[in-house]
C-alpha cells in the first residue's frame, strides 16, 4: 500500500463529491426562480439515495466478478469482501474500499447530470424511482463493460480514461430520451425561459472545474505522472473551450457572455475527460477549441432548429462532448504519453479510431433503448410530469412546499 497513492485518492474522491453540489449550483442558476429548490433538492438527494445502493448492490454490479462479460455478480454486495487491503484486480496501492468510495462519486454524478434535461417539471417520486433504475440497469451495466475486470468493452480495447463513455455519453443521451419523452415546458419556444441567477451558476461552474481535477486527475489511481499528466490536459481544454465560446459569441452576436464561458468550459471539460490520461497538452488545445465549435453549433443552431427541450443542454454539453472526446481520444491517444493506452489515427492506429467508434455506437443504442423503457415505464406506473397548474406555480412550493426567496416585510 501506498500512502501518497491513498492520500491521492482519498483527495480526488473528497473533489469528485464537491462537484455534486456544484452541478446543483450550476443548474440552480439557470432554472426560474420558483424552481430552484427543486434542483438543489434532487442533486442532494440522489447523494443519499445511489451512496446507499452502492454499497448495497451497486458497487457488486459494476465491478464484481464478472458474468460473462455484461455485469458484475453480487458477491460484493453489502461490501462484503470489499475491506481495506488493496485490490490485486483494480487498485494494487489504495485500499480496495478507497477504491469503491472514489467510483461511488462517479456513480452519484452521472445520473444527476441528466437533471439538467427535465428541470422545472418531472414529479419527485418518479425523478427517485427513476434515478434508481436507471442506476441499476443502466450505469452499473454499462460502468461494467468498459471499466470491470472482464467488461466486454473494455476486453475489445475500448478506453474510457475517466467517463466519457461511462459518465457524458450515457447521461447525455439519457438527458436526450427525458427530454423527447416528457416533453417541453410550458411556454418552451414561445417566449424566452432566461436563468434566474447567474451568479449561482458561475459559482457552480467554477466548483465543478475545481472538482474536475480529482475526476480526471484521480482516474490515475496513483499520485503519478499519468495523474499530472491528465490535470494539466484538463486544465488546457477547459480554458480553450471557455475562451472558443467566448469569441464564438462575439463574433456571432457582438458580445461575450459570462454564460457563454462557462458553457464552453463545462464542455471542454466533459469532452476532455475520456482522453485525459492519453493526449498531450497541444491535443488538448486542438480538443478544446473543437469542442467549443461543435457544442456551440448543436445548442445554439441545431437543437432550436429540432425544436426539442434540453432545458439545460444536459445532452447538447454532456452527450455532444463525451462523444466527440471519445472519438478524439481515438485520434489523439499517443503511446508517448501513456504507454499503458494506445496510439490513435494520428499516430498510425486507424484500428483504435474503429474501436473508439463501436464504443460510443455501443453506448448510444444501450442507454437510448434502457433509458426509453426506463422512463416510459414510471410514466405507465406514476407518471412523469406534474400537473400544468403545478408546473405553473413551481416545483419548489408544489414538490417540497419550500421557496428558495422569502421576503420579509
Amino acid at each position: 500500500m501506498s500512502s501518497g497513492d491513498t492520500t491521492w485518492i482519498i483527495l480526488s474522491m473528497a473533489l469528485v463529491f464537491l462537484m455534486i453540489p456544484g452541478l446543483a449550483f450550476f443548474y440552480g442558476g439557470m432554472v426560474r426562480k420558483k424552481n430552484v429548490l427543486s434542483v438543489l433538492m434532487q442533486c442532494f438527494i440522489t447523494i443519499c439515495v445511489l451512496s446507499l445502493w452502492w454499497i448495497l448492490i451497486g458497487y457488486s454490479l459494476a465491478f464484481g466478478p464478472t458474468k460473462g462479460g455484461l455485469i458484475g455478480g453480487l458477491e460484493w454486495a453489502g461490501l462484503r469482501g470489499v475491506g481495506l487491503e488493496p485490490s490485486s484486480i483494480y487498485a494494487s496501492t489504495i485500499p480496495h474500499q478507497l477504491f469503491m468510495a472514489f467510483q461511488m462519486m462517479f456513480a452519484i454524478i452521472t445520473p444527476a447530470l441528466i437533471i439538467g434535461a427535465f428541470v422545472e417539471r418531472i414529479k419527485f417520486s418518479a425523478f427517485l424511482i427513476f434515478t434508481l433504475l436507471w442506476a441499476t440497469f443502466i450505469y452499473a451495466p454499462l460502468c461494467h463493460w468498459v471499466w470491470g475486470n472482464g467488461g466486454w468493452l473494455g476486453k475489445l480495447g475500448v478506453l474510457d480514461f475517466a467517463g466519457g463513455i461511462v459518465v457524458h455519453i450515457s447521461a447525455g443521451v439519457a438527458a436526450l430520451i427525458s427530454a423527447l419523452v416528457i416533453g417541453g415546458r410550458k411556454g418552451h419556444g414561445i417566449r424566452h425561459i432566461h436563468p434566474h441567477n447567474l451568479p449561482f451558476t458561475i459559482l457552480g461552474t467554477g466548483l465543478l472545474w475545481f472538482g474536475w481535477f480529482g475526476f480526471n486527475g484521480g482516474s490515475a489511481l496513483a499520485a503519478n505522472g499519468t495523474a499530472v499528466s491528465a490535470i494539466v490536459v484538463t486544465n488546457t481544454a477547459a480554458a480553450t473551450a471557455g475562451l472558443t465560446w467566448a469569441l464564438i459569441e462575439w463574433s456571432a452576436n457582438k458580445t461575450p457572455t459570462i454564460f457563454g464561458v462557462a458553457t464552453g468550459a463545462i464542455a471542454g471539460l466533459a469532452t476532455i475527460t475520456p482522453a485525459a490520461g492519453f493526449v498531450s497538452p497541444m491535443s488538448a488545445i486542438v480538443i478544446g477549441f473543437s469542442t467549443a465549435v461543435i457544442c456551440y453549433l448543436f445548442v445554439a443552431k441545431i437543437k432550436p432548429a429540432l425544436g426539442y427541450d434540453d432545458s439545460l443542454d444536459a445532452f447538447g454539453v454532456h452527450g455532444v462532448g463525451g462523444i466527440f472526446g471519445t472519438l478524439a481520444l481515438g485520434l489523439f491517444a499517443s503511446t508517448s504519453v501513456n504507454p499503458d493506452g494506445a496510439d490513435g489515427l494520428f499516430f498510425g492506429n486507424a484500428g483504435f479510431f474503429g474501436t473508439q467508434l463501436l464504443g460510443v455506437g455501443v453506448t448510444v443504442v444501450f442507454v437510448g433503448i434502457g433509458s426509453f423503457i426506463l422512463f416510459k415505464l414510471v410514466d405507465a406506473v406514476i407518471g412523469l410530469r406534474v400537473s400544468d397548474r403545478d408546473e405553473a406555480t413551481g416545483l419548489d412550493l408544489t414538490q417540497h412546499h419550500e421557496t428558495g426567496y422569502t421576503v420579509v416585510d
